[in-house]
Parts: structure tokens; C-alpha cells; sequence
């Protein structure tokens, strides 16, 4: 799968929620907040025992290109596929995975923390892989040496970066796409707080339209 391959199902977004929901009835109301704040996709993550549920009710919303994350066997693959999963997510590379998701014609994007596991990820023919996880590995520093001798490479940073680190990451030329939890968190989640998951998702699809506007002004 390759950079386009993600990218025409993203639409453009730029911002990817990643989400750990722990009740199914939290999908609908989390969904319509996250559409109501701009978001275009979203990440659910398959570390709960209702993540297919939440999936496939989300992604029954209509306005959300919804992938499953946390993706870490072929079995899941299949399962995220079977809920309407748009996308798939794994913080590591594996080739089964990989092949899976070929097999099922769904865009897969591996995680990676090293040079050597992105080589592997670019040998199997991928182009777009998953930093991760991105701040405890360095940040953008660590993104830029990736990035330098890996041209063709493009990234969707991922694990511990907060809305005061969006706008850097989104300005390497390399990041295809940012995913981060602080939009939505378990904390607002048990709370219902479904206010300022919209509130905290327009910031954020805010900083992406401020990042996009410089990019057309130096063009």
C-alpha cells in the first residue's frame, strides 16, 4: 500500500484521533463530537473487548473515515475489516499483518522505531509508516534522521505528542498525517465531556488549517 493508497481514504485529514473506548454507547455521541469539531478520520484502537462494536458504529456514522488501531495480528485484520475498518494500524512491523491487509485490499500503516524497521517496511513495499511510539523516541528529531535518508518515506507520528507539538510535526514535509489521544481521552470518555472533545478537535483541525495556509503562501 502506498502513500496514496492512505491518503485517498484520509481525504486530506491531517489530524487522526486515536481513540480507546471502553463502551459502545459512547460511539455514536463520540463520533457526531468529532465530526462536529472538523475531524475526517479517526483511529479506533483494538484494546478493549468492544472495539469491533465501537468501530462499526462509528464508522456507520457516515462522516469519519474510521480505521482500527492496535492491529497486531492477521485474525484482527480480519475482524477490523469485517467492522468497516477504512484503515489499518499496528505499532510494529509484521509481515502477516502487512499481508493480510493486501489480501482484503485495506491501506496498512505499520508502526516503526528504528532504521532498520522502516528498511523493512519500505522493502515490503510500503511507503507510509506509523512513528511510533514518536515523542519517547525523540520527537522530530528523531523523525528528521529518519526522514533524511529515507526520502520516498512518509510518516504519521503517534504515542505521546499534545496539541503544543501538532503544528511542528505537521510542517515536516514527510508527515502525511499526526495521531494523537489528547483529543478525546479515556478521562472525557468516562465523563461524557463530548463538549470538549469537539472544542479540543476544532484546535486541533484549526492548527492544521494555519499549517496548510503557510504551505500555500511559501508555494
Amino acid at each position: 500500500m502506498t502513500a496514496t493508497d492512505l491518503a485517498s481514504v484520509l481525504a486530506g485529514a491531517r489530524v487522526m484521533p486515536v481513540l480507546t473506548v471502553q463502551r459502545v454507547s459512547t460511539a455514536g455521541p463520540l463520533a457526531d463530537a468529532l465530526a462536529a469539531g472538523g475531524a475526517r478520520c479517526a483511529e479506533v484502537t483494538f484494546r478493549t473487548p468492544d472495539a469491533e462494536r465501537v468501530l462499526k458504529e462509528m464508522a456507520a456514522h457516515g462522516g469519519l473515515a474510521v480505521g482500527a488501531g492496535t492491529v497486531l495480528t492477521p485474525e484482527q485484520v480480519e475482524r477490523a475489516v469485517a467492522a468497516r475498518a477504512r484503515f489499518v494500524v499496528s505499532p510494529g512491523f509484521d509481515a502477516e499483518v502487512v499481508a493480510t491487509c493486501r489480501e482484503l485490499g485495506v491501506p496498512v500503516v505499520p508502526g516503526i522505531a528504528t532504521a532498520t524497521e522502516l528498511m523493512r517496511a519500505l522493502k515490503a513495499g510500503l511507503d507510509t509508516v506509523k512513528l511510533f511510539p514518536a515523542e519517547p523516541l525523540g520527537g522530530l528529531r528523531m523523525l528528521r534522521a529518519l526522514a533524511a535518508p529515507f526520502p520516498q518515506a512518509r510518516f504519521v507520528p503517534t504515542g505521546g505528542i499534545e496539541a503544543s507539538r501538532l503544528a511542528a510535526y505537521l510542517a515536516h514535509p514527510a508527515v502525511l498525517a499526526v495521531g494523537g489521544s489528547w483529543m478525546a481521552t479515556t478521562d472525557h470518555l468516562r465523563r461524557g465531556d463530548y463538549k470538549e472533545i469537539r472544542r479540543l478537535t476544532a484546535e486541533a483541525v484549526q492548527a492544521v488549517e494555519a499549517v496548510e495556509a503557510v504551505e500555500r503562501s511559501m508555494t
